[in-house]
């Protein structure tokens, strides 16, 4: 049972953060190199999840993690308000459509998950409601991972409430960081402690696993997430196929 209070925000305390650089810079070297073979092989798809509050990084993890992959098989797709369209359907038609091919990497920054945790914090479903989404993300997770050769990692980015104010508020006073400003995050972090529970409530009903990720400290995200996917992708049997004759 994940209980995120319960879970540091911060680095392990015996982990040095220059010998974690060096070690993060060889796994995202090791990703672009298992990527080519993905690539290549045409066996298995790779989904990757990034949830979290605003200001726990998801644009910098993914910058940093997948820098060396090849943007020909590396898809990034950030899912935000649904569109008209997307209304119209199922709340997970335009989730699904965007799943990875066999070859690819799909990252997805926000996911699926934003229709049990936003929707259930602002009340706009009601609790039945959520039960059956769950489910139905249960399954549709279970299609891709078992019946499609789908490798899923869900990272769930595990930012403090005091380095969440930090990181709003370089919003306001860097000048590369205005972009990112949006008075709306402020509001919804009135609202921290319900999205604390519907966000724990999603790790522990999830029939595939997630990765808590602690990302105070911006370097140790990066290394987590570059490490678990290196060490999962090489126990598969990639390889690149033999020569054709």
């Amino acid at each position: 049972m994940i209980k995120l209070n319960k879970i540091s925000t911060d680095a392990p305390s015996d982990l040095e953060k220059s010998e974690a650089k060096d070690q993060t810079r060889a796994y995202v070297e090791r990703l672009g190199e298992l990527q080519k073979m993905l690539t290549a092989q045409k066996k298995y798809s790779v989904l990757v999840v990034l949830q979290g509050m605003d200001g726990s990084g998801k644009d910098g993890a993914a910058e940093n993690v997948f820098k060396e992959c090849h943007p020909n098989s590396l898809s990034v797709i950030s899912f935000k308000k649904p569109t008209e369209e997307e209304f119209a359907h199922d709340f997970l038609w335009r989730i699904h459509k965007n799943a990875p091919p066999k070859g690819m990497i799909h990252l997805f920054n926000r996911s699926h998950y934003e229709d049990i945790i936003i929707q259930r914090v602002h009340k706009w479903i009601d609790e039945d409601r959520v039960k059956k989404r769950i489910e139905s993300i249960n399954a549709f997770e279970e299609l891709l991972v078992y019946d499609n050769n789908t490798v899923l990692f869900k990272f769930m980015l595990h930012i403090s409430k005091e380095q969440q104010e930090i990181e709003l508020k370089q919003r306001l006073t860097d000048p590369e960081k205005f972009w990112k400003h949006n008075a709306g995050d402020w509001k919804e972090r009135e609202q921290w402690d319900e999205y604390m529970r519907c966000y724990e409530d999603a790790l522990n009903q999830s029939s595939i696993p997630w990765t808590v990720v602690p990302v105070d400290q911006r370097w140790y995200r990066d290394y987590l997430i570059a490490k678990t996917m290196v060490e999962t992708l090489e126990k598969l049997d990639l390889a690149y196929p033999p020569l054709q004759q």
